[in-house]
């Protein structure tokens, strides 16, 4: 899909809103793959051609590390920024940034979640999705994701854009039905959730809503290969839906066999433990990794779990001991970060103790550290590829990237 393309097709689908003069424009953080550095700018001319008069950009980054102005602009394609556009970024741990939209029922938690969890889930999200726009934008990117089946469309705003309890108790609900149940999965219970929740979400807004969902691959640069586009719940839905039919043509590959040991080499764009675990996540497809097997995250650069501080020392208090440890401590300490629990037990699946894969560490983050948080360790400098040639080993560049799945032709 070339420049012209693309200005093409945002012109079709933004034709009847070109007498706009205030927008918010909610994009996805420096973790995601797109080509939103190709649409903004474009988006950007179209509207400054007629009336507009503010642009907000609203870094949906859930519980990621805020991005920083320089991010923001390569994110967004500009090389300074417009006067008349405003950074923002989510600040999930901010009440004052919040606001109620409703609430999910527990009976509809409970039918999700198979009964395991009975409760409401409140729809708290980013202060300015409530504000006085004429439309909300939302650019986002589509591959396989452990809490969502895929990412994209919806996720955007919840829990992309969400508070901090309700982004736990998601991620939560998601851990209960579990990894290889949901990633890969266009409809799944998870996307059941974002999907109410995001109903409530588009009766409380005051305007127009309108998705361009991208679905991107990367050879020495991202290559955009799709742009589906929808107006209203219904448009978004069925953006969704077509960008991750595609995305499962390029985001997932395949084993012939169970492997026992995978090197997942993660790129600086993941500076922290937290988003490099998609390295863990984008293996766990049933029969992918065999029992007693081992994932290396190599990233020499990564040198903390998570860059705030609170979680950083939440994720060390819990560990990454497999799921039965994660369920113990728990119930030992009410009140625990959900979100933190759903991480920790994603990233570590059932764990060594239960014949599970382990994980092992070629990081910035100490070998002292990672033995008491659960995990392995082996120097980055002696990581080398010839050692993990082989029928059931992989090495795998731009780790995290792509989705794993078993092969047909495997009979188990």
């Amino acid at each position: 899909m070339d420049k012209a393309g693309l200005r093409k097709n945002i012109e079709t689908v933004l034709k009847p809103f070109s007498n706009t003069g205030k927008i918010l424009l909610v994009h996805s953080d420096y973790t995601r793959i797109d080509f939103s550095n190709l649409l903004t700018p474009l988006i950007y001319r179209f509207f400054q051609q007629h009336k507009l008069r503010q642009l907000d950009c609203l870094n949906a980054c859930g519980t990621h590390r805020p991005m920083s102005e320089p991010e923001f602009l390569r994110k967004l394609g500009w090389k300074r920024r417009p006067g008349n556009v405003r950074f923002i970024n989510h600040k999930f741990d901010n009440p004052g940034q919040l606001i109620r939209m409703g609430e999910i029922s527990a009976d509809f938690v409970r039918e999700k979640t198979r009964g395991q969890l009975t409760r409401t889930v409140p729809v708290i999200v980013n202060r300015n999705l409530a504000e006085e726009y004429d439309l909300v934008i939302v650019l986002s990117a589509t591959s396989p994701h452990e809490a969502a089946g895929y990412s994209g469309g919806l996720k955007m705003l919840f829990p992309g854009a969400a508070g901090q309890d309700i982004i736990g108790l998601f991620h939560w609900s998601a851990v209960l039905i579990g990894i290889p149940g949901i990633i890969g999965s266009i409809e799944n219970p998870a996307r059941d959730i974002i999907n109410e929740a995001s109903r409530l979400i588009f009766r409380s807004l005051k305007c127009p809503l309108v998705s361009f969902n991208m679905v991107a691959g990367e050879d020495k640069k991202v290559v955009p290969y799709g742009l589906f586009t929808g107006i209203g719940m219904d448009g978004f839905l069925d953006a969704f839906r077509r960008a991750s039919e595609l995305s499962a043509g390029i985001h997932i590959r395949y084993v012939d066999a169970p492997l026992q040991q995978a090197v997942q080499i993660i790129e600086k764009g993941y500076d922290e433990l937290w988003t490099a675990a998609k390295g863990s996540y984008k293996l766990q497809r049933r029969d992918v990794m065999a029992k007693n097997s081992e994932i290396i995250i190599y990233a020499p650069h990564i040198k903390r779990f998570h860059s705030n501080k609170e979680m950083d020392t939440s994720i060390r208090s819990i560990g990454y001991f497999g799921r039965q440890s994660a369920m113990k401590f728990l119930e030992q300490h009410s009140g625990f970060n959900l979100n933190v629990a759903a991480h920790v037990i994603n990233m570590a699946g059932e764990g060594p103790a239960n014949a599970g894969f382990r994980i092992t560490l070629a990081t910035g983050i100490s070998g002292a550290e990672c033995r008491a948080a659960g995990l392995g360790y082996i120097d980055p400098g002696k990581i080398r590829r010839q050692d993990f040639r082989g029928p059931s080993k992989l090495w795998i560049e731009k780790g995290g990237k792509y989705m794993y799945d078993i092969s047909k032709k495997y009979n188990g």
